[in-house]
């Protein structure tokens, strides 16, 4: 076989061994070893570009950003600070129709900027806000659907793990690929407020809700502790990066040790909390480490089998355009996102499109913002939505299914395709801030 034939048949191979439920890193790495030698027909070739994949990646500086903000995210979580977001939203938005949807997306948005995790706000918000929004009549699939759409704000605005990652494979600054999902974060978290707000006027029933009855409101005092630790650590970590004070691993320390100091002075951090957090951080940055090495020595085998040049020179005599090569593009990225996670997804497709992308002097900051965006459909899309998932485990309330979940999120699936089509047609929304 030809290598074009090998590296085709190992991608399809690695998508294969994933659904058949087989470790993503493992599936990667072992896959692209067997290919590389099959195509050199040379052991001691892939055994050394593995030996290099494994040391690039684990000494690569930039990486130090990932148990860094890992541990603040956890430290923040079990200090209950999105908890305190969440009852200062609800308290403004108490008398729209919808508003706790509302609400729920605007504390998920600020709860984003300082956990960087999906998982972690579809966990936090289906316990704070769905049995909110039930004891006050809302449709349950509304509900669970605000939570599942909003949770993958968590992905979008920095500090996000799926930008880091694919900082890695297109060798982008970390720094810039944050600065770059600032505004398409808060631009997704708008498009979702406006949407319930023209669900409210125009299909309440799909909504629910009763009217709240007026209550007591917040002091400013009240207002200013639930939410001034929250704003100050996202002034130090994001106020950092952007104005050049902080390089983003300086950030992620920065934030780690603000964290942990607000959650001791709250006094909600015990110390068996706060070895739990250290525990997690180490599984998560081990898990997410093993998934860069094996993405390593899968872009080699990709570029020594020539698929990325393969791919350029088929679209390139089609005369494709740049729209017909963004559809390709997300319609691959959508179909993924139905068998694959987010990282899975980033990791397979970008090394594909990269030299295209950089053959049309377009830019590589933009591109990584279209990628997550666009992957992290995903997560609301059957049938492995892992936002969905997470969110019926975390529920355990027999009167709402997985497809309840499912239907839930897909008006903001839908809003999040219509985000991403504005953020291909308009880069600038991705680099203003550059």
């Amino acid at each position: 076989m030809t290598p074009i034939e090998i590296g085709l048949i190992s991608v399809v191979a690695i998508v294969f061994l994933i659904y058949a439920g087989v470790y993503i890193p493992v599936a990667l790495g072992t896959v692209s070893f067997i290919s590389i030698w099959l195509m050199r027909d040379n052991f001691t070739l892939a055994l050394n570009l593995l030996k290099v994949a494994v040391g690039d990646s684990a000494m690569e500086y930039s990486f130090a950003t990932i148990p860094l903000f890992t541990f603040m995210g956890l430290i923040v979580s079990k200090a209950g600070l999105g908890r305190d977001i969440y009852e200062v939203m609800t308290m403004r938005f108490r008398k729209v129709k919808g508003g706790i949807g509302m609400a729920t997306v605007g504390a998920n948005a600020v709860f984003a900027a300082v956990t960087g995790s999906s998982i972690a706000s579809a966990s936090v918000f289906t316990k704070v806000s769905v049995p909110q929004m039930m004891a006050q009549g809302y449709n349950p699939r509304f509900a669970v659907g605000v939570v599942a759409g909003s949770s993958v704000l968590g992905m979008i605005i920095p500090p996000s793990a799926m930008l880091i990652i694919y900082s890695f494979v297109a060798e982008q600054s970390v720094g810039d690929m944050f600065l770059a999902g600032v505004i398409p974060g808060i631009l997704l978290a708008l498009a979702y407020v406006a949407a319930i707000w023209f669900m409210g006027r125009f299909t309440p029933d799909f909504i629910g809700g009763r009217a709240i009855e007026d209550t007591e409101w917040m002091s400013t005092r009240e207002v200013a502790s639930k939410t001034l630790p929250t704003l100050g650590l996202i002034t130090v970590v994001l106020g950092g990066i952007y104005t050049g004070w902080l390089t983003a691993v300086e950030a992620g320390a920065a934030g780690g040790l603000v964290a942990l100091v607000i959650a001791v002075v709250r006094r909600s951090m015990s110390l068996k909390n706060f070895w739990d957090a250290l525990l997690e951080t180490g599984h998560i940055t081990a898990a997410i480490l093993f998934l860069i090495t094996a993405a390593s020595i899968y872009s080699r085998m990709l570029g020594m089998a020539g698929l990325p040049n393969q791919l350029e020179d088929m679209l390139a005599g089609n005369s494709a355009s740049f729209w017909t090569i963004m559809l390709i593009f997300v319609l691959l990225m959508l179909f993924l996102g139905t068998l694959l996670d987010t990282a899975s997804i980033i990791l397979i497709v970008v090394p594909l499109f990269l030299p295209m992308i950089e053959t049309m002097n377009l830019s590589l900051i933009w591109f990584g913002i279209i990628t997550v965006v666009g992957a992290e459909i995903g997560l609301l899309t059957p049938p492995l939505g892992i936002s969905c998932f997470v969110i019926k485990s975390t529920i355990n309330d027999d009167r709402i299914s997985l497809r309840d979940v499912f239907m839930g999120a897909l008006p903001f699936a839908f809003v999040m395709l219509i985000v991403l089509l504005l953020l291909i047609q308009f880069p600038i929304l991705s680099l203003a801030l550059m």
